[in-house]
Parts: structure tokens; C-alpha cells; sequence
């Protein structure tokens, strides 16, 4: 049975909200689980989950030690075929394991976020795979996202907010390419104070 927190952090309490609230959403429990980073070695992470996130949905967060003041964050988002399978369609496997080392060597946090399909409720996973085969006939990557309803990014990242202040993260270093995510993170209360690159491209 996972460690139940009743609303522990890693670094301290979380500042309330109005009405006492941590944005709405808090620790449920924390986990220990051994990953095998990029690098061949093997760390023990805490894999913590929420209650009250504003999605519903079952986001967690990963980190391998207590952070430091500004932490760095990666937030990704979920990718079956590239996170699992190893897909040469995405980079979202590549970005995933550098970010897990990275977070690993720098003391951070991973928030792991269920939103295949870029957000959108009504695309399904078997969707995502039909836009790949609008593909291989020959039509571009745009055109297949448009004919499947694929090419607008509906992600959104209030609930990543929301986890970082139930783990007491007001300011971050954010891993990330794409400054949608460092617009909303800092609509919804969260400093991104520096934005650090992949070794490769990614988002």
C-alpha cells in the first residue's frame, strides 16, 4: 500500500489559497518505486499522486530527491507510442528519459500528465494511430491532424499548477521548448524563472 501524506510535500508546506486551499488539489500518497535512468543506473523516485485535480484525471509527479529552492520541472505529457513503445514518429520517449536523468542529477520533479492526443478529450489513442496512417498515404503531418480533428493542441496545464503548489513550488527551472506551457504556468500562479532546452529537440 502506497504512504498515504494527508497533504505532506517534499519541501515544506504548500502555501494556502483562498479558503485555506492549496489550489485546490493536495498529496494523496507517495510511492517508492526503482527506475533505471538513461545512464544505466538505477534510482530509487517517489511517485506521488493527488486528489482534486481540476481535469480529474490521474496525473502523478516524480522526483528523486528533495528539491532545491527552484526546481527543476519537466512537464510531459502522456505519449503511448513514443513513451512505451519507442515510436521514431515522436520524441516523446527521448525526452522522457533525458528528462528523468536529468531531474535525477539536478533534484527536481517530473509531472507525468494523462493527456495523449494533445489534450482532447473527444481524440482517442486509436485516433492518434489512424492520423498516422493519413500519413503513410502520403498526406502531410497537417493535413492528417486537420482531416482527424489532431492539429490544435488542446493541452492545458492547470493541473500541473495545481501539483506543483501541493508540493509547496511556487518558482521553477521549466524543461521545455514550447512557451505555451511557460505562458500558462505563469497565468495560473507558477514563476517560471528559467527555461532550459533538450539536448535535443523537443517540447
Amino acid at each position: 500500500m502506497p504512504e498515504v501524506l494527508n497533504g505532506d510535500v517534499l519541501n515544506g508546506e504548500a502555501p494556502a489559497t483562498a479558503g485555506g486551499r492549496r489550489g485546490g488539489a493536495r498529496v494523496r500518497s507517495r510511492v517508492e518505486i526503482p527506475l533505471h535512468l538513461a545512464d544505466g543506473s538505477w534510482q530509487t523516485a517517489h511517485v506521488i499522486t493527488f486528489d482534486g485535480l481540476s481535469d480529474g484525471l490521474e496525473h502523478i509527479a516524480v522526483s528523486y530527491t528533495r528539491h532545491p529552492a527552484v526546481p527543476l520541472v519537466r512537464v510531459h505529457s502522456e505519449c503511448l507510442t513514443g513513451d512505451v513503445l519507442g515510436s521514431g514518429r515522436c520524441d516523446c520517449g527521448p525526452q522522457l528519459d533525458e528528462s528523468l536523468q536529468r531531474v535525477a542529477e539536478e533534484g527536481g520533479i517530473l509531472l507525468y500528465l494523462r493527456q495523449e492526443s494533445q489534450g482532447r478529450r473527444d481524440i482517442s489513442l486509436y485516433d492518434k494511430l489512424d492520423a498516422y496512417s493519413v500519413q503513410d498515404r502520403g498526406r502531410g503531418a497537417g493535413a492528417a491532424g486537420h482531416g482527424l480533428r489532431l492539429a490544435d493542441d488542446a493541452r492545458d496545464y492547470h493541473a500541473a499548477a495545481q501539483m506543483l503548489r501541493a508540493l509547496g513550488v511556487s518558482r521553477v527551472r521549466l524543461l521545455t521548448s514550447n512557451p505555451d506551457k511557460v505562458r500558462q504556468l505563469n497565468w495560473y500562479g507558477v514563476a517560471v524563472e528559467e527555461r532550459l532546452g533538450f539536448a535535443g529537440r523537443g517540447a
